[in-house]
């Protein structure tokens, strides 16, 4: 069974099962990690993938949920649902371009640190502009109505709208990843001089990587921002980044599932384990620790090795 047509059975099952998870989970617990699995499965695209080690992408998640949110409390009568979430993943894929253009020319460490600097800008400028709202974020976000028809108020609509927009940007990773752009990021990841050597202009090729990341990051912020009304300076911060670091290597890097699975182990724990307070991070270490030791290629990495062996 090749697959695409393996992808198309899980989605029919999904599309079976998934609309009953309200009924049996908090449905906000359930956006919240398809929120998150979608800026994971942004960031495995450039780490899994190119092969870029990024700590900018909580700007991206960031800037489109503020930019989202200010265009909703603002002019939520004026323009619908989409054109602030499309204001807000041209935000991120804006920034994305700056960033990226200005870090691409340098490799390893170097690259990593030129997007953990220019990140950090981006959290000054969320700190010091007004229309942000400061250290306060921005809170009582409407949600709108979709085309001027779907009101989005209700739990179950807008958990409708995130489940169909995650899908969405599922596929368009998938999509990447499996075109010749995406084999020959693969190449690029595995052996640059040799794309280099084959007439490849790699930077340009890492570039727009960069920029299709931020874009999907972008989505799932302005999502995020809309499915809980609230958008704050942790969502561009550096934690932020690093979380989905942790999300991508839990799961499995350069897998398809891995990023969502990992999204998924790290806001239950989150969630489940609250309680704890700031033990919850000791907690999710231990598991990394663990995970990096013993499972290296991550959750779904080790179990389609295993499936392949036997």
């Amino acid at each position: 069974m090749s697959s695409t047509l393996r992808l198309f059975w899980l989605f029919v099952a999904a599309a079976i099962l998934v609309p009953f998870f309200p009924q049996i989970v908090y449905p906000i617990f359930m956006m919240k990690v398809l929120c998150y699995g979608l800026f994971a499965c942004a960031f495995n695209l450039l780490l899994g993938y190119t092969g870029l080690v990024s700590f900018a992408h909580a700007a991206f998640l960031g800037s489109a949920g503020y930019v989202t949110g200010a265009l909703m409390i603002r002019h939520a009568d004026r323009i619908g649902t989409e054109v602030a979430i499309l204001a807000g993943v041209a935000t991120a894929a804006a920034i994305g371009a700056v960033i990226g253009g200005l870090a691409i020319r340098r490799k390893g460490i170097y690259f990593a640190m030129i997007t953990l600097a220019l990140s950090q800008i981006v959290y000054f400028l969320a700190v010091q502009f007004r229309w942000t709202g400061g250290e306060d974020g921005l809170q009582g976000i409407p949600r709108g109505r979709l085309f001027g028809l779907v009101d989005l108020t209700s739990d179950n609509a807008i958990y409708g709208f995130t489940l169909v927009v995650f899908v969405a940007g599922f596929l368009l990773v998938h999509r990447i990843i499996h075109s010749p752009f995406g084999q020959i990021l693969r190449a690029i990841r595995d052996n640059e001089p040799r794309a280099i050597s084959l007439g490849y202009d790699t930077d340009r090729f890492k570039l727009l990587a960069f920029v299709l990341s931020a874009a999907v990051a972008g989505l799932a912020g302005a999502l995020k921002a809309l499915v809980f009304q609230l958008v704050s300076l942790n969502d561009v911060s550096l934690h932020t980044s690093t979380e989905v670091v942790l999300m991508t290597l839990l799961g499995g890097l350069g897998t398809i599932w891995g990023p969502l699975v990992g999204a998924a182990l790290v806001v239950g724990l989150q969630n489940y384990l609250a309680t704890l307070g700031d033990m919850v991070t000791i907690v999710i270490g231990l598991i990394f620790i663990v995970c990096v030791s013993f499972f290296r290629l991550g959750l779904v990495g080790e179990f389609l090795r295993l499936r392949k062996s036997a």
